[in-house]
């Protein structure tokens, strides 16, 4: 009889020990499914599970449409502006490798607006409600989910270009090639890209000469003058007018801007 209830108490010792060291899993988030998104405004920022959660039909028809490889471990969120804006969704910082879908519409035939891994940037119509996807998809091997690092911020200003080209240029009588200058005014973007073409008609049996030229310089808000030869295709430049059409390109986080000017530059000079 005493041994019967050592062997007892040691069961429920082995029992209890075995309670108490049980591994603790998280819950699935509760904006798993679409029914329980999560309101946002901009300017917030959440860490999630993501763990436990999910992926569901939902999750697969507004990636139809998109092509993310794995809709894995997804959560959802909802956001109205009051007043058309640009928008910054952000999972870049994430410990797994997520991405992001964004629709409107009604939930189960959602329109996608954009997709795209890490961080994703969009204008928001004032009093539309969009249906943010935050996503596991898969690309770096690593399981199912972790920890989503996700936030909604304001779009920087987009990039603004301005390009000139001077009305006077150079030559050089011995090689052919000609020096145009110009300014230009950049701002938010990363750099900015000047190119352009130069032609010259010389008549007769020359006919028209033509080059072009293409460089990347500095975006930082200020007016900056620029440089740049031109070696002719074929034959040479030479003293006189030349049509010179010259375009500026740049782009920021999430959008481009462009610069245009068409002058009639008036090469001069002679052999160097």
């Amino acid at each position: 009889m005493r041994a019967h209830r050592s062997i007892l108490a040691v069961f429920t010792l082995l029992a209890a020990s075995t309670l108490t060291s049980a591994p603790a899993f998280a819950a699935a988030p509760s904006n798993d499914t679409i029914g329980g998104a999560v309101g946002v405004a901009v300017g917030d920022s959440f860490v999630v599970d993501t763990t436990q959660a999910t992926t569901d039909a939902a999750d697969a028809q507004l990636n139809a449409s998109c092509g993310a490889p794995a809709t894995d471990a997804s959560v959802w969120y909802t956001l109205t502006v009051p007043a058309d804006t640009g928008v910054v969704v952000d999972v870049s910082a994430s410990d797994y490798s997520a991405g992001v879908l964004i629709g409107e519409g009604t939930p189960g035939s959602l329109e996608t607006v954009d997709c795209g891994p890490g961080t994703l940037g969009f204008t928001a119509t004032a009093g539309t409600t969009y249906y943010i996807l935050a996503i596991d998809d898969q690309t770096d091997g690593q399981g199912n989910g972790g920890q989503l690092s996700i936030s909604f911020n304001s779009a920087p200003p987009p990039p603004s270009l301005d390009i000139s080209v001077a009305p006077r240029g150079t030559f050089n009588s011995k090689t052919g090639v000609a020096t145009l200058s110009g300014t230009y005014t950049c701002a938010n973007a990363d750099d900015v890209e000047i190119f352009g073409d130069v032609t010259q008609s010389l008549g007769g049996r020359t006919g028209n000469i033509f080059g072009s030229f293409d460089f990347v310089d500095t975006c930082d808000g200020s007016t900056h003058t620029w440089s740049a030869n031109v070696s002719p295709d074929s034959g040479r430049f030479a003293g006189g007018k030349a049509l010179t059409v010259a375009i500026a390109f740049g782009c920021g986080a999430f959008e481009c801007a462009d610069g245009f000017a068409e002058q009639t530059v008036h090469l001069s000079g002679g052999r160097k």
